[in-house]
């Protein structure tokens, strides 16, 4: 093996590479806040149009001013007015190397390390790394049980149990001979201000409707960023709320109808006015720790399941697509924290669902369970929690990374001061060794620490 050389720098230098969605967006820079908070010189890399939305709605933080921590973006290929996930995915894929390693030569400071969401690998960021030949590590932004899913995903292809063969797979009992983790760890966040973060601008009113209602007494009801559904299924939705005669603060996106704008018929939008607030966007953290709310109707993105059972908030979960179906399986069966309710929503199982949750008896057990929850979260994020502990551990990678050599052909980084090969990722903030001969998705194992 020749031996290469260890960039010499006297701070390290850690980028950050986030997927350009909210959820994937605000979990990376809380992330990135807290490392730079440890001392750690960052660069976080966001693209041109997510960057845009980010500083419009003032979710920056204040990062931008703070010495040390750097914004840098690259491009996506497509305006603001026309961006989807799917056509900047496909942009990423083929453009977002070059414009990295384009952008990280005219960086004044040498990378000494980057972090990336475990989903950019699409983007090659693995192969940047070796390039550059810093390490990387793959920062998975979903639950455990969620990356299982994605991880074991080519194994079950090889194995030729997945595709399913037909229809008749999902409820002929073939489906329960999967096996998926059913563990979930405490809360991998700090404590910090709730507010921030966002690609949309925050609407303050939200929390002054909630200021007026009684304790648990409101049922917040937030899709997530991505999602989108027919008119149809919106006003099942809107007549289900409102048929359950409890008061609930309803986040409806702009694009949420099919990626257009929402209009509700007139004689719902007119009921809606008695007992319900409707907002395009709020701070949800700050939401979901106000003392009116008592429930939660999620899409059940990870993103939204860590912050509702960080404030005790019992669910109840309508997937939409993703790791989402696999997280509202735990919520219900294994965590029982929460309920599911069928995508093919009807307004009569939406209104049953909703009271069962606020005023029920099921309602008042997951509720009991949730706040068994917070308290684990609240433990976690203590000065000797496991998410305290996971952070300075991640630092101490990263600094023991800058002794470590790389061997493409070895396909990792080699310590010398702690004479071993490193490989690993991280899940939500867990910290995941690899197997042999198996550190990526692909099986490749090249350049992870």
């Amino acid at each position: 093996m020749e031996a290469v050389p260890t960039i010499e720098h006297k701070k390290p230098h850690v980028v950050f590479i986030p997927f350009p969605s909210q959820s994937h967006m605000k979990c990376m820079l809380k992330l990135a806040r807290l490392v730079h908070h440890k001392g750690l010189n960052v660069t976080f890399i966001n693209t041109e149009s997510t960057h845009k939305r980010l500083v419009k709605s003032g979710g920056t933080c204040g990062l931008d001013e703070a010495p040390g921590f750097q914004f840098k973006t690259v491009p996506d290929g497509l305006s603001y007015q026309i961006q989807t996930s799917e056509r900047v995915s496909e942009y990423l894929a083929d453009n977002f190397l070059d414009s990295f390693l384009d952008l990280v030569s005219r960086l004044d400071t040498p990378v000494s390390c980057i972090v990336s969401d475990g989903v950019m690998a699409f983007a090659k960021t693995p192969y940047a790394a070796e390039k550059l030949r810093v390490p990387i590590i793959l920062h998975w932004t979903f639950a455990a049980c969620g990356f299982i899913g994605f991880y074991q995903a080519k194994v079950l292809m090889e194995k030729g149990i997945v595709p399913l063969k037909d229809e008749s797979y999902l409820t002929n009992g073939y489906l329960d001979t999967l096996l998926l983790l059913n563990q979930i760890r405490e809360k991998e966040s700090e404590n910090s201000n709730f507010s921030g973060y966002s690609l949309w601008k925050e609407e303050p009113e939200c929390l002054q409707w909630l200021q007026s209602k009684e304790p648990d007494s409101v049922v917040y009801v937030n899709f997530g960023s991505l999602a989108v559904m027919s008119l149809q299924d919106l006003v099942e939705f809107g007549w289900g709320l409102v048929n359950s005669n409890h008061y609930f603060l309803w986040i409806i996106r702009a694009d949420m109808i099919d990626g257009k704008p929402a209009f509700l018929p007139p004689e719902l939008e007119e009921v809606i006015k008695r007992r319900g607030f409707i907002a395009t966007w709020c701070s949800q953290e700050e939401v979901l720790n106000h003392p009116s709310i008592g429930g939660f109707l999620t899409h059940g993105g990870w993103g939204s399941v860590i912050e509702s059972l960080s404030a005790g908030v019992p669910m109840i979960c309508c997937p939409f697509s993703a790791d989402q179906k696999i997280n509202c399986a735990q919520i219900s069966k294994e965590w029982e924290v929460g309920m599911e309710i069928e995508r093919n929503v009807k307004r009569d199982e939406v209104e049953k669902r909703v009271r069962e949750l606020m005023e029920g008896v099921e309602g008042a057990r997951v509720r009991k369970k949730a706040m068994e929850w917070k308290k684990m979260a609240e433990i976690s994020t203590g000065p000797n929690g496991s998410s305290s502990l996971n952070i300075e551990e991640l630092v101490t990678e990263i600094l023991a990374s800058l002794d470590a050599v790389y061997d493409g052909d070895e396909g990792g980084w080699y310590n010398r001061e702690l004479g071993k090969w490193q490989r690993r990722w991280w899940v939500n903030g867990k910290r995941r060794k690899s197997g042999s001969g198996s550190d990526g998705l692909d099986g490749g194992g090249k350049g992870f620490l």
